[in-house]
């Protein structure tokens, strides 16, 4: 089981995005759950990707165009970072 520490710059994005949208806060939770089980879950599409913010991540899908940006914790690999959440393309992308 790994440990998920969430990040301020993402608490920034995550408010803005799930402003007045309950579903997608649960949504959102399901995600780290799932993360903190196992962060390559197939449903999850985990994969690698070059961020304008963070350099090379980690993606995970939440929904058709909202991602999760995150990376293991450089000194302990059973600690999960989440960086931002964001859109997967539009003006709000995350990468």
């Amino acid at each position: 089981m790994y440990k998920i520490n969430i990040k301020p710059s993402f608490d920034k994005s995550y408010k803005k995005l799930v402003k007045k949208n309950d579903e997608l806060k649960i949504k959102i939770q399901k995600i780290f759950e799932l993360l903190a089980e196992d962060p390559k879950y197939p449903s999850l599409h985990s994969h690698k990707v070059q961020t304008p913010d963070f350099g090379e991540k980690w993606s995970s899908r939440v929904s058709g165009d909202i991602r999760i940006i995150w990376d293991f914790d450089e000194n302990n690999n059973l600690v999960i970072l989440v960086l931002d959440i964001g859109g997967h393309s539009g003006g709000g992308k995350v990468y």
